[in-house]
């Protein structure tokens, strides 16, 4: 597996800045290349989302507006 991440070194260890999906103790290759200060890479808001964690109804995309504008819908209660 090859993945590529972004993570802060905090004086000791790097932290990544997005779970990893590693068992404890594996072994891993690391390379570095550090990512100039004053680029600024935007996130996408996939990846925001995701590192949010929210959590909401099963059928939260298929009703957004419903639960935007908390309009109630008989066809799908």
């Amino acid at each position: 597996m090859i993945k590529t991440l972004e993570a802060i070194f905090d004086g000791e260890v790097l932290r990544p800045e997005e779970p990893l999906e590693l068992q404890p103790n594996t072994r891993v290759r690391i390379t570095i290349e550090v990512s100039d200060a004053l680029e600024t890479r935007a996130r996408s808001f996939l990846r925001t989302a995701r590192s949010l964690n929210l959590e909401g109804p099963s059928d939260w995309s298929a009703r957004i507006e419903d639960y935007l504008y908390e309009k109630q819908s008989d066809a799908h209660d």
